[in-house]
């Protein structure tokens, strides 16, 4: 009751208001050293933020630089010189290793990943797939998609099925999402798990019905039906 008598007093009383302000003022004028410490401490912190911020825009860039002729090797499917470099040129792990807070490395996980699955690096390749992160609508489902091929070579189907299901739950959409559950289906299929291989057809047949993998979820799903 106290506390509230004393707030509505500095509410309403400029005089009472006017003491607290004083006492303040005098506060700050007996400890100079505190609040001079205090404020440099907030400058660092705000100053060593954006600093780290500048820091890291710098390094992407120059980290996308580096890693445009290991772009460039990806696609010409020349896979050791864009994984290592040719020597003068980075490859994705250096980019890795070097800039590893960038968005560039991030891709390059990407990168990496995807070679180590065709070099048939499976654990590789689900190591470097592991450490990408995108929000886009399609490289993270493509991410996905590719580890659970990865599990898929390894006859882990209950990780592929997984992964494959994350691949097709990413932002649906009719190019790529019936791919990624006809791959679910398969991965059920070898797990024995039936039913939920019906799903995965069914709701290619439901949703995606002007997809290309319409005509083979229908035929696959009839003969899992008929052998049940």
């Amino acid at each position: 009751m106290a506390k509230k008598e004393e707030n509505k007093d500095l509410l309403e009383n400029p005089e009472v208001l006017q003491e607290k302000l004083v006492d303040v003022e005098s506060w700050f004028e007996r400890n100079p050293k505190i609040v001079i410490g205090v404020v440099a401490g907030l400058m660092l912190v705000v100053g060593g933020f954006f600093g780290y911020r500048y820091y890291l825009t710098n390094q992407d860039a120059q980290a996308q630089t580096e890693m445009f002729q290991a772009v460039r090797y990806f696609e010409a499917d020349s896979l050791n010189l864009a994984l290592n470099g040719d020597g003068n040129n980075l490859g994705f792990l250096q980019i890795i290793e070097d800039y590893s807070q960038t968005d560039a490395a991030n891709l390059a996980n990407f990168y990496a990943g995807a070679i180590y699955l065709k070099q048939g690096k499976y654990p590789l390749a689900i190591f470097h797939l592991e450490d990408f992160n995108a929000n886009d609508m399609l490289v993270q489902a493509r991410a996905y998609s590719l580890m659970g091929d990865a599990y898929m070579e390894q006859k882990d189907y209950e990780n592929a099925a997984r992964y494959y299901d994350k691949a097709a739950g990413h932002k649906p959409n009719k190019e790529f999402t019936p791919i990624y559950l006809m791959k679910a289906a398969l991965a059920y299929e070898k797990l024995n798990q039936n039913q939920k291989a019906i799903s995965a057809y069914q709701t290619i047949i439901e949703k995606y019905w002007e997809s290309s993998e319409l005509q083979n979820a229908r035929k696959f799903k009839a003969k899992l039906e008929g052998n049940s």
